[in-house]
C-alpha cells in the first residue's frame, strides 16, 4: 500500500538538522552504514547515554532489550496506534533530529521513512533498518486471495494426513503467491512475528549499538543474549504446540502471519491484505464463508488495534466464533494494565492457534 507524508513536516525536519546539527551526541558530522544497517564511523562520546527513537511497538520491544539501562528509548508510535497509515508530526521529526539513532523494521513497514532518511542523509543521526538481510517474502493483496483460499484448501485436505505435506501446500501456495502479487502488494513487513526472524532482528540491533557505543559493546551482547534464548524458547513452544494440530490453515481477517505460518507449517487465509484497514470486496467475502462453510471453519480471527466488524460478520454467517490473533503492531490498554509484552502476547496468540487449529 502506498503511504503519504506532510510536506511540511518533512521540510521541517531539514531546517530542524541543519540548525541542531552540531547539537547532536554523535562525534562524525557522516556516517556509513554495514550490512546490518547499523552506522560503522559514528562513535558517541563514552559518557554520552544513547538516545534512541524506534518507530513502533516490537522495534521498541527488541531495542530496550538489548540496550537495558545504557539507553533512553522511545516510541515515536504511540501505544493504541495502527502503525501502517501513522505519519510523523513536525514534533516527531524534532525528536528525531535531536536522537542519536532512529531504528525501524523495515521492508515498508514505515512508509514515511524513505523521505526521513533522505532528510537526515549527511547528519550525524544513526540509522538503523532491523528487517536487513532478512529474506523478505512479497505482500499479499485481495487480488491474491484466490491463491490463498486455494493454498489453504490444499492445507485442509493434506494437513490431516502428515505435517510435511502441509508444509509442501505452503510452499505452493507462496510460489504462486511470488508469481502474481509484485503486481499488487510490495512486501510483507510482519517478520517480527516469526520468533527465529525476531532473533535476527535483534542481532541487527545489538550491532548497531555496539558499533554507536562500542565500550558497551559487551554489555549489549549480553543482553542481547539473554534475550534470543527467550525468543529461542518461544520458537520451540510453538514447534511443539502446533506440529500435531488437526488442521493447517486459519483465517484471519489481516494478512500480517505469514512469517509466523511458513516458519510452523501452517497456511492463513486472510480476508485482506496487508493493510488492516482494507475493505474485503464481497465477492472475496463470498470466497471467504465458502471456505470455512467447505472446511467446517469455527473460529474467525480479527486483531487489536482495528475493528472485528468484516470476522464478526463472517463468523456470524457460518456459526463460528470471532477470537484475536494479534499481529503485535501495538500494546493496548488492556495490554499495558495486565503488564503484556511481546513474549506474552506471542504465547495468547500460540494458545488461540492451537484452540482454533484442534476444533
Amino acid at each position: 500500500m502506498k503511504f503519504k507524508i506532510h510536506h511540511l513536516a518533512i521540510l521541517s525536519l531539514s531546517a530542524l538538522l541543519i540548525a541542531a546539527g552540531c547539537g547532536n551526541n554523535a562525534v562524525n558530522s557522516s556516517t556509513t552504514t554495514n550490512a546490518s544497517g547499523a552506522a560503522e564511523a559514528t562513535v558517541l562520546p563514552e559518557s554520552s547515554k544513547l538516545n534512541i527513537k524506534v518507530s513502533f511497538y516490537p522495534i521498541y520491544e527488541f531495542t530496550k532489550n538489548v540496550a537495558g539501562d545504557l539507553a533512553d528509548v522511545e516510541a515515536l508510535i504511540p501505544a493504541g496506534i495502527e502503525p501502517h497509515d501513522w505519519e510523523p508530526t513536525a514534533k516527531d521529526m524534532a525528536e528525531i533530529s535531536d536522537a542519536d539513532m532512529l531504528i525501524y523494521n523495515g521492508a515498508g513497514m514505515e512508509g514515511w521513512v524513505d523521505q526521513v532518511l533522505e532528510s537526515v542523509s549527511g547528519t550525524p543521526l544513526i540509522t538503523v533498518e532491523a528487517s536487513k538481510g532478512l529474506d523478505i517474502m512479497e505482500g499479499t493483496e485481495e487480488e491474491e486471495a484466490d491463491h490463498h483460499h486455494e493454498e489453504g484448501e490444499h492445507a485442509h485436505e493434506e494437513g490431516e494426513h502428515a505435517h510435511e505435506e502441509g508444509e509442501h501446500a505452503h510452499e505452493e501456495g507462496e510460489h504462486a503467491l511470488e508469481e502474481h502479487s509484485h503486481d499488487h502488494g510490495g512486501l510483507d513487513p510482519h517478520v517480527w512475528l516469526n520468533p527465529t526472524l525476531a532473533i535476527q532482528e535483534v542481532h541487527n540491533i545489538e550491532a548497531a549499538l555496539a558499533a554507536a557505543a562500542p565500550e558497551h559493546a559487551e554489555d549489549f551482547k549480553t543482553n542481547a543474549d539473554a534475550y534470543v534464548v527467550k525468543l529461542e524458547q518461544l520458537d520451540q513452544e510453538f514447534k511443539d504446540g502446533l506440529k500435531d494440530t488437526k488442521r493447517k490453515d486459519f483465517i484471519t481477517q489481516h494478512a500480517a502471519f505469514g512469517y509466523l505460518a511458513k516458519q510452523y507449517g501452517l497456511t492463513q487465509v486472510p480476508i485482506a491484505g496487508l493493510s488492516p484497514e482494507q475493505e474485503p470486496s464481497a465477492a472475496n467475502m463470498s470466497k471467504i464463508v465458502e471456505f470455512a462453510k467447505e472446511h467446517k471453519v469455527k473460529t474467525i480471527f480479527f486483531e487489536t488495534l482495528v475493528s472485528s466488524s468484516v470476522a464478526d460478520t463472517i463468523a456470524k454467517e457460518i456459526g463460528a466464533k470471532a477470537a484475536v490473533l494479534n499481529p503485535i503492531e501495538g500494546l493496548t490498554e488492556e495490554d499495558r494494565s495486565q503488564n503484556l509484552d511481546y513474549l506474552g502476547i506471542m504465547r495468547q496468540n500460540l494458545e488461540a492457534l492451537k484452540s482454533a487449529l484442534n476444533e
